[in-house]
């Protein structure tokens, strides 16, 4: 790991070294001028409602998925009303506030749509998250649109509502260009030499809430890690602007030197505002929160940590010893957690824009008890999950999914049975991908799982398909996407033949790894009903 820079520099000069400088361009992670952003949209699926019916943004408001809310705006919060309130809780709470129910799919349509008796239908719709999906990729497009691009942009899609930017390499390039006397520096070659100080370079937060430090650091002089910062903050307001200007969403702004700081610093200061933290404000910063609302430690791990030590109080924590840390928690995880708890954090921003999964599934209240039941939903799932591929270019072959997962539960037949399977196969290749073509593999699934021994009733079923590839070639045009009669006939048993053999997959339990921090790649697709 990089070594930190020194805490009494020569006279005159900067704490940071030309190797400092150098490594920002090739975003090393241990550099101390590492400068990394976070955005994160505010009460994002309220948002698009808002922006979507024109409602004034002073108006509250919920979205409601059947008769709980899933998302409320943050002037319906003024009025004690939190998620998964009921919307008769939330109707006492706040009588004028408007409740939008989430897009549904129905059996016989070919895509979602907003219906006024949604709620009254539990049985037979099925939640669509795909308008914010929407949403999000334009405000996608729009971020990396506004960035440098090549190797000058590193982006990382969080969720469907947060992204991390790594920032080193562009503000690199801006200080090299504005400030003569560090590209003297790098061509030295002396890695090792201190830049020349930066006490006179003026700063401006604009309207930015940043960290305040102890007296004792105030007095210090500025430095290049504060040059840097200031950069990263203007790119990021600039940023968070043309969100608004272009596309009416508000969002909120963290800047810092890793991705845990950054993520702090967006929720800090919520809705539609932007904090920085500073490297010598971090201490002071963390000390007041609780190490639950951390990164990783908001789960398992972070009850383990409080019922060993009996404290949630990140002061408290930072008292222990690593010894102790590691006696109790074991080495890896209680050096992570040492490290954590002081705002060390070196995961890379990922570039992971596009997405990797998606899943389509439905809860059955009641459950179902027939085939007939289940291929009807299987059309439903296989629709949704094709419209989405449509929107990211599957009818111009930009993308294709590998393969194909089916996770059942209900019956077994066998009290030593699970009640949960699930199997997964290969998409038939050179055939071209439609809603059909998903449908009966579907169909050969569910055949093999019954042939298992699992029986009806049916309490859930999901769909997800995984394995995007970029760029495939030769696959059938799109008059080939609707296949209907004696061709979807033969079709369809072609595709059963071509599924040789299937694998169980889904013996998967939640670990946790606290080396490297996880997030989803393909933002939030899970959408249960």
């Amino acid at each position: 790991m990089e070594m930190e820079p020194p805490s009494s520099p020569p006279s005159g000069l900067s704490r940071f070294t030309a190797r400092h400088l150098m490594h920002m361009g090739n975003y090393t992670t241990s550099t101390p001028l590492r400068i990394i952003a976070h955005i994160d949209l505010d009460a994002f699926y309220a948002q698009c409602e808002m922006v979507r019916l024109d409602i004034p943004r002073d108006k509250p408001l919920g979205v409601r998925q059947w008769h709980g809310l899933i998302a409320i705006n943050y002037p319906a919060r003024e009025f004690g009303i939190k998620r998964h309130t009921t919307v008769a809780d939330a109707r006492k709470l706040c009588p004028h506030m408007i409740f939008q129910h989430v897009a549904t799919w129905r059996e016989g349509d070919t895509k979602w749509a907003y219906r006024p008796d949604s709620a009254r239908n539990v049985a037979s719709d099925k939640v669509s998250l795909d308008p914010y999906r929407l949403e999000s990729r334009k405000i996608m497009k729009l971020i990396t649109e506004n960035l440098p691009p090549g190797n000058m942009q590193k982006v990382e899609k969080a969720s469907i509502d947060e992204v991390f930017i790594d920032l080193s390499a562009q503000i690199q390039a801006e200080l090299l260009r504005n400030h003569p006397e560090l590209q003297q520096a790098l061509e030295t070659g002396q890695q090792q030499l201190s830049l020349p100080n930066s006490e006179d370079i003026a700063l401006d937060w604009a309207e930015d809430e940043v960290i305040p430090l102890s007296e004792e650091d105030e007095q210090q002089a500025i430095d290049w890690d504060d040059v840097a910062l200031c950069i990263g903050a203007r790119i990021v307001r600039e940023l968070r602007l043309k969100i608004f200007q272009e596309l009416k969403y508000t969002c909120s702004g963290g800047v810092s030197v890793n991705k845990l700081l950054s993520k702090l610093g967006s929720g800090h200061k919520k809705p539609n505002a932007q904090t920085v933290i500073r490297s010598r404000a971090v201490g002071l910063f963390l000390a007041e929160l609780k190490f639950t609302k951390l990164r990783n430690l908001g789960g398992k791990l972070g009850e383990k940590v409080a019922s060993e030590f009996g404290t949630e109080d990140i002061a408290q924590i930072m008292g222990v010893s690593l010894g102790q840390l590691n006696a109790r928690l074991g080495p890896e995880t209680g050096t992570w957690v040492y490290n954590t708890v002081r705002g060390v954090d070196t995961s890379e921003v990922t570039p992971r824009t596009q997405i990797k999964s998606m899943l389509s599934a439905k809860q059955f209240r009641p459950a179902i008890s027939s085939k007939k039941q289940a291929t009807s939903w299987f059309h439903i799932f296989s629709a949704d999950i094709f419209a989405r591929m449509v929107d990211l270019g599957v009818s111009e072959n930009k993308i294709r999914p590998r393969t194909l997962a089916l996770h059942y539960t209900g019956g077994s037949g066998n009290k030593s049975k699970p009640k949960s399977k699930s199997k997964s196969a290969n998409i038939p290749q050179g055939k071209a991908m439609s809603v059909e073509l998903l449908v009966d593999t579907c169909e050969a699934l569910f055949a093999s799982l019954f042939s298992e021994g699992y029986t009806w009733p049916c309490e859930h079923l999901s769909v997800s398909v995984s394995g995007f590839e970029e760029g495939v070639t030769g696959n059938m045009g799109i008059g080939g996407f609707l296949v209907r009669g004696a061709k979807a006939t033969a079709t369809a048993a072609s595709t059963r033949a071509a599924i040789i053999s299937t694998t169980d997959d889904f013996k998967i339990a939640p670990v946790f790894v606290p080396r490297q921090s996880r997030s989803t790649a393909a933002g939030k697709q899970t959408m249960e009903a």
